[in-house]
């Protein structure tokens, strides 16, 4: 039965491909990443790919979907310099408001930061892992990423004691003087992290 990866047929017989598994293989060593399967017109039960992969080609029909994980990297790290910077801004807000003794409102401006923040640095190692760049070859500041990724972790538990412990006076310290550096480093790593792809990429 025919196999199509990208709306175009893809010749596996002549490859010598015989299984789905195989097929998966083959677009992995061509540096395409898998984002869709469809087998017989059917997504594939992801508890069972062990069978999905033994499966032999020529008993079922197979549409596969790819990406290239170089363009997809770098789509998903500039989604996160945008989300940053609105973090950034929320942030602003969020310790004006302290100074102005509006706690509660400063607060739920403050929850949504937290988020994107953690977001931003999850996106961040999971796009290394993705393409397996090592974390201490990327440097912010002569320090590798990976001591600024300890760094953040500590900042993000001091925020959450002084919620906790309702300090506001540390919690505005903490907003202004703290986190600005670290959006700082983290843009710097955004901008080391996609020189690399680009590099391996070819991008000019």
């Amino acid at each position: 039965m025919p196999v199509t990866v990208d709306h175009s047929p893809l010749l596996a017989e002549e490859l010598g491909l015989r299984t789905v598994g195989q097929v998966l293989t083959h677009l992995k060593r061509e540096n395409r990443l898998v984002v869709h399967v469809l087998i017989d017109g059917h997504e594939p039960d992801l508890g069972r790919m062990m069978d999905m992969r033994r499966s032999a080609l020529k008993d079922h029909q197979v549409f596969i979907e790819t990406a290239d994980p170089h363009e997809m990297a770098l789509d998903v790290l500039q989604q996160v310099e945008s989300q940053l910077s609105e973090a950034d801004r929320i942030k602003s807000e969020a310790a004006k408001l302290l100074q102005n003794n509006q706690n509660v409102r400063a607060m739920e401006k403050l929850s949504g930061c937290l988020t994107t923040w953690q977001h931003a640095q999850e996106s961040l190692l999971g796009t290394a892992r993705l393409l397996n760049i090592d974390l201490e070859t990327i440097r912010v500041a002569n320090r590798p990423l990976t001591e600024l990724v300890l760094e953040f972790a500590e900042q993000l538990k001091q925020i959450k004691a002084s919620l906790e412990n309702r300090d506001f006076v540390t919690l505005g310290d903490l907003l202004i003087y703290e986190t600005t550096q670290t959006s700082a480093d983290w843009r710097a790593a955004l901008c080391a992290m996609r020189k690399i792809i680009g590099d391996r990429a070819g991008v000019v």
